[in-house]
């Protein structure tokens, strides 16, 4: 249940639908990821999953499949649906 709560993290900061797909979406992959959408993710992803990440951590958040690696650095275990 936790890779879900992330995609909807991501639906959310980023003003996705419901249904969007984003497993393989990258950094400005898609228009409304730019440099301000980042930086709500980041701070959406904090408040959801109760981490700090660091600036390096911040600039290497490239895609879902990296946010999933750098929370289970943080002790998050995201379990597949």
């Amino acid at each position: 249940m936790e890779l879900q709560r992330l995609r909807v993290v991501f639906r959310t900061a980023l003003e996705l639908p419901d249904n969007a797909a984003v497993d393989s979406l990258e950094y400005r992959g898609i228009e409304k990821w730019d440099s301000l959408a980042h930086m709500s993710l980041v701070a959406a992803i904090e408040d959801e999953f109760g981490v700090m990440l660091d600036t390096d951590e911040v600039i290497d958040l490239s895609s879902f499949d990296r946010a999933r690696q750098i929370l289970e650095k943080h002790g998050v275990v995201l379990l597949t649906d």
